[in-house]
């Protein structure tokens, strides 16, 4: 099977200044949550989706100097000749497979508290902290000799990224960083020649992009990161105007849109394609290459982007996560095999926590250096031996799906009608029908593998599990809600947690259905809280959603989604009652406790739903652990549980576990190592 002919644009190669891409594809920069700290991983995860057949791969944003110090985000740097060496091991990886490396020249301004250098950042006014920590410092106002030293700093960053052995070097223009708010016309009230018209505010950037293309001329490319108007008609920083200044400056132009919520919207409230328009209108303003994202998945909408001319090419970071080989199973006719991206901003949320990042449809995500873990190869087995999955649910479609590939003869269980697990009852909610590709591509792979033998509607006890002819067993049969408010706020149950009104969040997800007044007791502090009072709220129901916490939903904080959670929630009419915590349910009335000592508030109701912890469905497991003897005297050799079964995560952590012991089976546990600077 070869390539679609008609996909024969997205891999046409193209000139960028003086380098030439191999074709379309092109992983912008984005956040990895390793950085500096984890050089070593860094260039892993690059490099492969450079073998995956993206033609440009890029860094994550890099420091240029210790006024821009995220700590405790590891994100990169290029500083000084140790970095050179860190950021060295990322291209050599990135050439060795054919792709261009791009690197991210940054300079925070008032985003950077500054905690590890102590120095004090730099921006167009004196503007108060505002990254996610909140730190209660503000930035300086550049003075005449910080514009000039500034310029220099972005020079000599320009030279060391041509000694790392650049492609592409970025002036980072955009997100509320120093440069954009030159930009601003809202932020810049300046009165000397930087400020005031749309001519003095572009002033700085077009003399950093005309330093550093005095530098990489004729041995690197020059690119511009830019934010357009997510609204056409909305542009109060007046960066379409500032952008007919620039338009002919660099080599190539990276679009994004000026409200993250929507550029790094997640799929509950942003669709594929959502910029095109944003990218196009810059596209129509310039002779240059532009590059955008979208969070593509399907080859025909890339394809619509290049033959439409709206952009030159495919950019992207989270379909790049989730299959750095997509490019490559577009050329060899394989688009079936893509592993869709599902929009839940996991990848992100990690890095906001200055972890690595990691992802819930692929698992080897961060770890390819670490583990030695590849997306598209895995061992063959290790005998000639069975495995019996019992739970399909996300951690039992990756087990039997990678010890498919494996080689093993692979016996699938399920209790319901439909493999999926939670999955199918949560796709189904608001905003999370993409959240279904994790059981379909999972799905589509098994039915190709002859080797899987599939089993629904088939619940096992142990007696059913050690008839079988089986070497190894895998239990991953999930978990289920508590219905009695046991979660991080309180620890034992609340007053009449089993009364009549009461209903369980399992009730729910099967499809019961609730009218009249509604509490949503929310102890998850994730999505499902705001979605199930979105889809109460759809069916005509008064819903209240309250929290202990001091904002409802507070861990999409992390996702990039709380602001769009909360927009949807008040346009739905849902109430938002905070720092509440759930003392009883009784006669109709539930009892809210103040969270900081205050008086409690009553709210009658028709029914309450708690939602907080979950308990593992592991009855089966340790019903076989106590039968091990068993077991192993009839020739078992290993019993495992997995995901939710053993103890309840989010949907990327069973997916990951589901393949962890997949991957490990024969092989003992995974050598996990440990980075080090490059230096």
């Amino acid at each position: 099977m070869g390539r679609d002919p008609r996909f024969d644009p997205l891999f046409e190669p193209i000139r960028i200044g003086p380098v030439t891409a191999p074709n379309r594809f092109y992983q912008v920069p984005h956040c990895s949550g390793m950085g500096y700290v984890r050089p070593n991983m860094m260039a892993a995860m690059r490099a492969v989706k450079a073998e995956g057949g993206w033609g440009v791969v890029c860094t994550e944003y890099c420091s240029i100097a210790p006024g821009a110090d995220e700590t405790p985000y590891p994100s990169a740097a290029l500083r000084d000749a140790g970095d050179v060496k860190n950021l060295r091991a990322m291209t050599d990886a990135v050439h060795a497979h054919g792709a261009l490396a791009g690197v991210e020249l940054w300079y925070g301004g008032h985003t950077s508290a500054n905690l590890l250098t102590r120095e004090i950042a730099l921006d167009v006014a004196s503007l108060p902290n505002d990254a996610a920590l909140g730190v209660p410092v503000q930035s300086q106002a550049m003075s005449r000799d910080d514009l000039v030293d500034f310029r220099e700093t972005y020079r000599a960053a320009a030279a060391r990224a041509l000694d790392a052995g650049f492609d592409i070097v970025y002036v980072y223009a955009c997100h509320y960083y120093l440069l954009h708010n030159f930009l601003s016309a809202r932020l810049n009230r300046r009165d000397d020649g930087y400020g005031g018209s749309v001519e003095n505010r572009v002033r700085l950037v077009r003399e950093v992009i005309e330093a550093v293309a005095e530098v990489v001329a004729g041995r690197a490319a020059l690119a511009v990161r830019y934010a357009m108007p997510a609204q056409p008609d909305d542009d109060p920083d007046e960066l379409v105007a500032a952008f007919e200044l620039l338009a002919e400056l660099p080599d190539l132009w990276d679009i994004v849109l000026d409200d993250y919520r929507y550029e790094m919207g997640s799929s509950r409230f942003v669709r594929e394609a959502a910029h095109r328009d944003a990218i196009a209108r810059a596209k129509s303003m310039t002779t240059k290459p532009v590059v955008g994202v979208g969070r593509f998945t399907s080859p025909d909408t890339m394809l619509a982007q290049i033959a439409s001319g709206a952009q030159d090419f495919i950019g992207a970071a989270r379909p790049s996560i989730a299959d750095p080989f997509l490019p490559r199973k577009i050329d060899a006719g394989r688009s079936d095999d893509i592993r869709e991206c599902i929009g839940c901003n996991v990848c992100y949320a990690y890095d906001s926590l200055g972890a690595p990042i990691r992802c819930t449809q692929n698992p080897t995500m961060g770890e390819e250096w670490r583990r030695g873990w590849h997306p598209e190869r895995i061992a063959p087995r290790h005998a000639d031996e069975s495995v019996l999955v019992v739970g399909a649910g996300p951690a039992g479609l990756e087990a039997a799906r990678a010890l498919g590939e494996r080689g093993y003869r692979v016996l699938l269980a399920e209790a319901e009608r439909e493999f999926g697990g939670r999955v199918n009852r949560e796709a189904r909610l608001p905003g999370l029908a993409e959240w279904a590709r994790v059981r379909d591509w999972r799905l589509g792979q098994l039915a190709k593998l002859a080797n899987i033998e599939s089993y629904p509607d088939n619940r096992l006890d142990a007696d059913a599990v050690l008839a079988l002819d089986v070497e190894h067993v895998i239990v991953a049969t999930g978990a289920r809600w508590r219905a009695d408010g046991v979660g991080r706020h309180r620890r034992e149950p609340f007053a009449g947690h089993g009364g009549a009104g009461v209903i369980g969040v399992e009730q729910l997800l099967d499809g019961a259905s609730l009218d009249g007044r509604v509490v949503i007791y929310d102890d998850d502090h994730y999505y499902l809280g705001s979605a199930l009072a979105l889809m109460l709220a759809a069916d005509g129901a008064a819903v209240t959603l309250v929290t202990p916490a001091a904002t409802p939903a507070s861990w999409t904080l992390n996702t990039n989604e709380h602001s769009l959670t909360l927009e949807a929630l008040i346009a739905a009419g849902v109430e938002l009652v905070t720092a509440r915590g759930l003392e009883a349910f009784e006669d109709g009335v539930a009892r809210l406790d103040c969270v900081h000592g205050g008086e409690t508030l009553a709210r009658e109701a028709d029914y309450l739903v708690p939602l907080g912890a979950r308990i593992g469905n592991d009855g089966l497991w340790r019903d076989l652990d106590a039968r091990r003897d068993e077991f192993e005297a009839r020739g078992g050799r290993t019993l495992e549980r997995v995901g939710d079964c053993r103890a309840p995560g989010i949907v990327a952590a069973a997916v990951y576990a589901g393949h962890r012991v997949a991957r490990e089976l024969g092989q003992g546990k995974t050598k996990v190592k440990r980075d080090r600077v490059v230096i």
